[in-house]
């Protein structure tokens, strides 16, 4: 099976700083892999089965990093398509899904589109749905467990108090649930393996336009907290519990 990974670069939350009035630093940050994209990517490779599997991203310049794509491509993908533009950052989900519809449509011969369940950033969950209508093919999210069969995918799809057992024909776009593979720890002889992989970074073709303005984007501040000890030993220390407790509900 030849299967097409949409994956996304955000910063390491670890290494974005709060400035005093709430904003965001991402100076520091270090572009990484969403970790919901890294269940997709070992999906892939175990679906794969003698196929191939092809990475493709997009977003500013500076996701043009040598080490993000030796991680990507020793997570068991073939090849790496990577769009590396500053007119594509920030951008919101439909421009997304119309930039990445844009390089999937020059991958030949795949059979599906694996996407991750959300970005670790805004976790919109809607970049599947919306990349599946650009290429005018069937989506199902939320996906535990696939089994090809015969052209087609059986799936587990994870609802609220269910699970659902879904056939879609394939080419299909489908997004997978962190559950869906524990992510490998990739060692020296596939990160050795993986600088020997294509590696195809370009600018964008053209211009994608956001639905969406985002006017401010600020940390939530820090509620009060109250820090209340009883010595269990202390008369009516229980009561004095169930009264404080009560007090703040």
């Amino acid at each position: 099976m030849n299967i097409v990974v949409a994956f996304k670069v955000v910063p390491d939350d670890q290494d974005i700083q709060v400035c005093a009035d709430g904003s965001l630093d991402f100076s520091k940050a270090h572009p990484i892999v969403s970790a919901y994209d890294l269940n997709a990517l070992e999906a892939a490779a175990q679906l794969a089965d003698g196929g191939s599997v092809v990475a493709i991203t997009v977003g500013a310049a500076a996701i043009n990093d040598s080490k993000l794509k030796k991680n990507v491509l020793a997570r068991g993908a073939d090849e790496l398509v990577m769009v590396a533009d500053d007119r594509c950052s920030s951008m919101d989900a439909r421009a997304t899904a119309a930039a990445l519809a844009d390089i999937t449509k020059k991958v030949s011969g795949y059979d599906l589109i694996l996407c991750g369940d959300g970005s670790a950033d805004n976790y919109a969950q809607q970049v599947d749905v919306q990349l599946a209508g650009k290429l005018g093919l069937p989506v199902v999210n939320g996906v535990s467990k696939i089994v090809p069969v015969d052209g087609a995918l059986e799936v587990d799809r994870l609802l609220e108090d269910a699970v659902e057992s879904v056939r879609v024909p394939l080419p299909a776009v489908v997004s997978v649930s962190p559950d869906i593979a524990l992510p490998r720890i990739p060692g020296m002889k596939d990160i050795l393996a993986a600088g020997k992989k294509p590696m195809n970074v370009a600018d964008a073709e053209g211009s994608y336009a956001s639905a969406i303005e985002v006017t401010e984007c600020k940390a939530p501040k820090q509620a009060e907290r109250k820090l209340e000890i009883l010595d269990a030993s202390t008369d009516g220390a229980v009561e004095q519990f169930a009264a404080a407790l009560k007090a703040a509900l």
